[in-house]
């Protein structure tokens, strides 16, 4: 039994930054705080991005607090670079994350205190800050026929790029940002393609200002205070119109086709007769939020979602989401680290519910900013 005040689970964007504020106002990694990561590598999601996927394609990344990013190749895979700067990060300010550690449930511990039960052992804390993200959950519809189908079906999550659909016929599926990713570079190799969605997209024209995400995350902040599951960002915000894209859409790579009812052996169809031959199914149909291990805490609102107030759960002070709906962005989850850090400092300065002290002062454990770059 490992005791510490605050859990933070993830080591992706949003629990690196929870981290270095929590070493940043006293916390000592270790004593005062652990950080569970259950990827192998340092990275979080990015890790597992397919090699295509490189640095110049990332939609923007936003450098983690006190150490930016710079000088990175943009033809490198983003997994690379972004793997091997979380790496330096987490050295520059002695995170001591710990690797693979994988977190099946957090539930009460008593005395007010929580308890993290792990494949490595069980820690309780006074506080935990999730930051899992939704790259293990990945989202697949269930379709009528799926389990006859003659080919191979991939998710976003096991892309293996485009020279696995060399001279193959293949159905993308999917509105957002990845799915277009995928048919743009398949459509360069495959014999032919088709692009499926549930609903008609939306290309937006112009910056994307201030102003419009602003919006956009007011949106999806509207969800959560409600109780309702976030939505994606490319929901609210629409596909940002490239150059690439506009000639895609010329061509014909880009005609969207509407959602297919069934899938057969050969490939899919819909019920007013069209059908379309496919030797590969790529599902680019997004992710869940991963909080299974959060259920013993009884979170969920009747809507399906867990109801926000900040990064705070309301049925739980204790607990807060960080890149979770409105901070599932790069640009967001550093905010909502500093945020949660801000809360949960308040929360462990009162007095523990047998009257015990309070949490560390900050300055008690000094933070060494300077960074190696």
């Amino acid at each position: 039994m490992n005791d510490v005040e605050v859990v933070v689970v993830g080591a992706g964007q949003a629990g690196l930054s929870s981290a270095y504020h929590l070493r940043r106002s006293g916390y000592e990694p270790g004593r005062d705080f652990v950080v569970l990561d259950h990827s192998p590598h340092p990275g979080g999601a990015w890790q597992f991005r397919w090699p295509t996927l490189t640095y110049d394609r990332v939609h923007g990344m936003h450098s983690l607090p006190g150490m930016e990013l710079t000088g990175a190749d943009p033809r490198r895979p983003s997994s690379e670079v972004i793997g091997g700067y979380f790496a330096a990060y987490e050295r520059a300010f002695d995170l001591r994350v710990l690797r693979p550690v994988h977190v099946r449930a957090v539930r009460e511990a008593g005395d007010g205190r929580l308890l993290v039960e792990t494949g490595s052992g069980t820690w309780t804390a006074r506080a935990l800050i999730n930051a899992t993200g939704t790259w293990d959950r990945p989202f697949r519809p269930r379709v009528r026929g799926q389990e006859t189908f003659a080919g191979r079906q991939f998710h976003t999550s096991r892309y293996p790029g485009p020279d696995a659909f060399a001279g193959e016929r293949v159905v993308v599926v999917g509105g957002g940002t990845s799915a277009v990713q995928h048919l743009l570079e398949i459509s360069r190799t495959a014999a032919a393609t088709a692009w499926v969605t549930r609903r008609e997209p939306v290309f937006t024209e112009g910056p994307f200002d201030a102003g419009r995400g602003r919006a956009a995350v007011a949106l999806v902040e509207e969800r959560v205070r409600d109780g309702l599951p976030p939505r994606s960002v490319v929901s609210v915000t629409g596909l940002p119109m490239t150059e690439e894209m506009r000639r895609a859409r010329e061509s014909g790579v880009l005609r969207r086709l509407p959602m297919f009812d069934r899938i057969t052996p050969g490939g899919v169809e819909w019920d007013d007769g069209r059908a379309v031959a496919a030797d590969s199914i790529v599902w680019a149909t997004g992710f869940r939020a991963a909080i299974g291990h959060l259920a013993p805490l009884r979170l969920r609102e009747p809507g399906g979602g867990i109801r926000m107030d900040g990064t705070r759960t309301v049925r739980d002070p204790r607990i807060h989401l960080v890149g979770y709906g409105p901070s599932a962005s790069t640009v967001g989850a550093n905010r909502a680290g500093r945020a949660a850090v801000r809360e949960v400092r308040a929360l462990l300065a009162r007095p523990r519910a047998s009257g015990g002290g309070a949490g560390p002062s900050p300055g008690r454990a000094a933070v060494r900013e300077t960074a190696a770059r």
